[in-house]
This record gives structure tokens, sequence and C-alpha cells, in this order.
């Protein structure tokens, strides 16, 4: 089992139980205690949790610490796609969209279309390699700046850049959102990037999976009743605040759509935009990509701790 495929375990159990042991762990995700130690310590590093003796508990609800893009994108893998699944019915032909940084914007640029005659403004690297990677048609403009951990481009010459930008809709990642506080970032540069984004755009759409809610961080981006759309996924009603988290979003922001935690597919360019598209939803797993599905289908699961597969294992696959 790869690090990142323990530590994403490592933080599910955190998220349900609340605190975690070592040697449970180690039982579990069946390695050794030093493994488990060493993927804690790095998790820590992160700031997706906080190491303690003889295990690990929750980093809190408030956060002034940016957890790495690669840290964050092994969390909630599946809420992600299907939340930038649902994003794609907001498209409509020849729009201009600002994208800022997160991982589930990332995944929004991998699903983006590329006949629709997209122009896509960002200040995510991330998000530019993700549109760099396809087969063209989409016109992309990349803000520059100063790098941060999340690989979101921040900074005076960023804000500076956006000042003579129009965007028909933002799409938008959260470090947390809240309904006292807002949405929010742990990066007060971001934070004021993200805000001049909002300002730039007619509409903004927040992308957030339901582990955010209730997650203050340490510089406020917006109330919600700036949120033209909140896409999240279908914990936020059954998740520790219950349904109520649910009634006061729909009270807070222009609209709140709820995705199941199915792998959702991209509907086809014919039915974005539709009054349907909200509604219609591709879960069939034999019809997604093989990316989507399982992008390394033949890439053994499971090896004793510290192993790695023979080279004939990645057949067909690069390394």
């Amino acid at each position: 089992m790869l690090a990142t495929q323990r530590q994403h375990l490592i933080l599910q159990e955190l998220d349900a139980e609340g605190t975690v042991r070592v040697a449970a762990l180690a039982d579990l995700l069946r390695v050794s205690e030093m493994t488990v130690r060493r993927d804690i310590d790095a998790l820590d590093a992160e700031g997706l949790l906080l190491r303690v003796h003889g295990g690990a508990t929750r980093a809190g609800a408030f956060s002034a610490l940016e957890p790495g893009f690669g840290a964050k994108s092994a969390r909630e893998a599946d809420a992600k796609r299907a939340i930038a699944a649902e994003a794609l019915s907001l498209l409509r032909p020849g729009v201009t969209l600002l994208v800022s940084g997160g991982t589930t914007t990332h995944e929004l640029a991998r699903l983006l279309p590329r006949d629709l005659g997209l122009t896509v403004v960002t200040n995510s690297l991330m998000v530019a390699n993700a549109l760099a990677a396809g087969d063209g048609g989409i016109r992309t403009v990349v803000l520059g700046g100063q790098r941060t951990p999340s690989e979101a481009l921040v900074g005076p010459v960023t804000v500076h850049a956006l000042d003579g930008l129009h965007a028909d809709l933002c799409f938008m990642g959260v470090h947390g959102f809240d309904p006292k506080a807002g949405i929010t970032s742990p990066n007060l540069l971001e934070s004021e990037v993200n805000a001049a984004m909002i300002a730039a755009s007619d509409t903004l759409a927040v992308l957030a999976d339901a582990t955010k809610y209730g997650t203050v961080g340490l510089a406020g981006i917006a109330p919600l009743s700036a949120v033209g759309t909140l896409i999240t996924d279908a914990r936020i009603s059954t998740g520790s605040a219950g349904p109520a988290a649910e009634s006061l979003l729909r009270q807070s922001v222009g609209e709140l759509r709820i995705t199941p935690l199915t792998p959702a597919f991209a509907p086809p360019a014919s039915q974005l935009g539709s009054s349907s598209g909200a509604s219609q939803r591709w879960e069939r797993p034999d019809l997604l990509p093989s990316w989507v599905a399982d992008p390394f289908p033949s890439r053994p699961t499971s090896l004793p701790d510290g192993q790695m597969p023979p080279a004939s294992a990645f057949k067909g696959h690069d390394a």
C-alpha cells in the first residue's frame, strides 16, 4: 500500500473516531508501528492532524495551517470528483471562468469540456497544468504571483492582474465554510486574491466537500450571502451537524446543491446548462472512463511494508 493510501485511511479513521492510536492503525493497515508514526509525522507537518503521545487527534476546527496540495488531494477524492462533475451543469457555451486554487477545482479542470469555447483565468498552477494536459479547446490565462503550499499564485501582483478582468462565473475552492464566518482560507494573501476574484465575477460558485463545514480559517474571504451556488456532498445532511446544517446553508446561499457520494460522470455538452442538467447524473460505474473509475487498475494495492511492486505490475501505465 502506498504512503498516500495509508495516510488517506488514517485521516478517514480520524474523521470517524476523533483520535487514533498507532498500535490500532498498524493492525488496521497491516504495517509496522514505525511506518504509522512516519505517516502521522507527515500528516502533522501538513497540518491535517495533531500528533500526540501514542497516536493523533484532529487538528481542530480553527486553523491557520495550510496543507500542501499533495496532502489535500489524498482526502475525499470521491466527493471532490462528484462535486466537480455537478459543477459542469453551471456552464454555458463561450463563458469566461475564474478558477481559484484547490484540489476540488483541480478535479473540475480535468473534467472541463473542450468543445464549449471556454476561457479560463486561474491563479492555480495545478489547474493550468490540467488544462494544458488536454487536447486544446480552452483558452487559458494564468495569473502571476507568489506560490503557496497549495500551488496557487497570490499577492499584490495577482490582485493587480485581476483589476481589469471580468468573468461570467467564478469557481472557488475553500479551506472552510461556516454560517457565521463565511468562506475562509488559512492564507492571508490567498484570501485577498479570492476576494478579488469574487469582485471580478458575475456569479460565485463554491465547491467544497462536507468535511469543510464548520472549519474556520485564519482569513475571511466573503460571507455565505455572496455565494451564488454552493456545491457539497450528501454528508452535509447526515454529519455531526445533522439536518440543521443543510437548513442553515439553504438560508444563507443563493442555491445549495447536494451531490451523492457515488462517482459522477460529466453530462454530454448538449446537456450542460440545460434546465434539467442539475438533476441529471451519470452514476453507472461501467460508463466511467478508466481514468476516473480507477486511474491505476493494474497496480497492486497491498504489498508487504516497505516493498515495491515489480516493474511488470506497471505494464500499460507510466511509472
